[in-house]
């Protein structure tokens, strides 16, 4: 396999993996597999321009993950729902800019 085809995959793979962070939204358990799929070819895609792509989404979901177990615990004190929100605006934003420059090929910073 040539070196352009092997990207190509990993392009594809990085792109599987977005999708199952979006649907994460209608269906809680598909961000955990995406999560497992990143670490899984971490490796793979390093040194190329995919490798932004997959610490993109490994970063993505550590930081969105903690923000919703806060805003959680806080919505007790209704502060929560605030820091809910924000953390799902910031959710979308990173998986939507995440897209847009795999779809352009390009890393994301």
């Amino acid at each position: 396999m040539n070196q352009t085809a092997g990207l190509d995959q990993l392009k594809q793979y990085n792109l599987i993996t977005y999708i199952f962070y979006i649907v994460g939204f209608f269906v809680g358990v598909t961000p955990i597999i995406a999560i497992i799929m990143n670490y899984l070819k971490r490796a793979e895609m390093r040194g190329t321009w995919l490798e932004s792509h997959v610490n993109w989404q490994i970063k993505t979901f550590w930081v969105t993950l903690i923000a919703y177990l806060v805003g959680a615990v806080l919505t007790t004190i209704l502060i929560g729902f605030i820091v809910l929100l924000l953390a799902c605006i910031w959710h979308i934003y990173r998986l939507v800019k995440g897209l847009v420059s795999l779809n352009n090929n390009h890393p994301v910073s």
